[in-house]
C-alpha cells in the first residue's frame, strides 16, 4: 500500500476510507464472524471496527504494506468488548422470563443458520481455551497472517504469536479429542495481505495477493 494512501488515510480522506472498505471490508467481517459465530453480531463489530479506525486514523500501520492486519487488530478488540457486554446483559436477562421463540422458515436464511452452527460448534471449544489462544489462532489459522502481521494486529512480539500459536494447538487438539484444527500453519515470511475472499467459516487457504 502505497505511502500516499496511508497519508490519505491518516488525515481522514473519506474517499480513501471508502477505498479501505471496499478493500478489507469482507475480511474485517468474516473475523468478526469467526469470533462470534453470530451473522449479525458480526455485522455490528464490522462495522464498529471501522468507526474505530476513523477514530484512531491518525494511528494507522506505520510499518508499510496492507492495513488489513491493523483492521484485524482493531476488530478483535470489538469483539472483545462486545462478548464482555454481551455477558452482562445476560446475567440481567437470565432474571427474566425467556421469551417465545418465533422460527423463520425463509429458505434464503437455511444456509445462514448452517453455518452459524457449524461455527457456533466450533468456538464452544475454543471457548474454554484464554483469550490470548483464541485470538492468534483466529488470525493466524482463518485469517490467513503471517507471524509478522499477527504480531502487528495484537500488538505483542512475534515470537510470543508463535508460542502462542504452539500453546493453543496442543489444548485445541486436546480438546477435540485429539482432532487437529483444520487450517495451516502461517508462513514465517513477511507478506502483505490484501483482502479474505473465502468464506467466513473456512480456514483461509492458500497466499492471499
Amino acid at each position: 500500500m502505497d505511502p500516499e494512501f496511508r497519508a490519505l488515510i491518516r488525515a481522514g480522506d473519506e474517499g480513501a476510507f471508502a477505498v479501505l472498505f471496499r478493500r478489507h471490508g469482507t475480511a474485517v467481517y468474516n473475523h468478526c464472524f469467526r469470533l462470534t459465530g453470530d451473522w449479525t453480531a458480526a455485522e455490528d463489530c464490522a462495522s464498529f471496527t471501522f468507526l474505530e479506525a476513523w477514530r484512531l486514523r491518525a494511528k494507522a500501520d506505520p510499518w508499510g504494506g496492507s492495513l488489513l492486519p491493523w483492521l484485524l487488530g482493531i476488530a478483535t478488540n470489538v469483539v472483545h468488548h462486545r462478548r464482555r457486554t454481551a455477558r452482562r446483559h445476560q446475567r440481567l436477562l437470565a432474571r427474566l422470563p425467556a421469551p417465545e421463540l418465533v422460527p423463520d422458515f425463509a429458505d434464503e436464511v437455511v444456509g445462514r443458520l448452517e453455518d452459524q452452527e457449524r461455527v457456533t460448534e466450533v468456538l464452544r471449544v475454543l471457548d474454554e481455551l484464554p483469550r490470548a489462544d483464541r485470538e492468534v489462532l483466529a488470525l493466524c489459522v482463518w485469517a490467513g497472517l503471517d507471524y509478522n502481521a499477527a504480531a502487528r494486529a495484537l500488538g505483542v512480539p512475534v515470537g510470543t504469536v508463535r508460542s502462542r500459536l504452539s500453546r493453543a494447538r496442543r489444548r485445541l487438539d486436546r480438546l477435540a479429542g485429539g482432532k487437529p484444527l483444520p487450517g495451516r500453519e502461517p508462513p514465517p515470511v513477511r507478506r502483505q495481505m490484501t483482502d479474505d475472499r473465502g468464506s467466513a467459516v473456512r480456514p483461509t487457504g492458500g497466499q492471499q495477493r
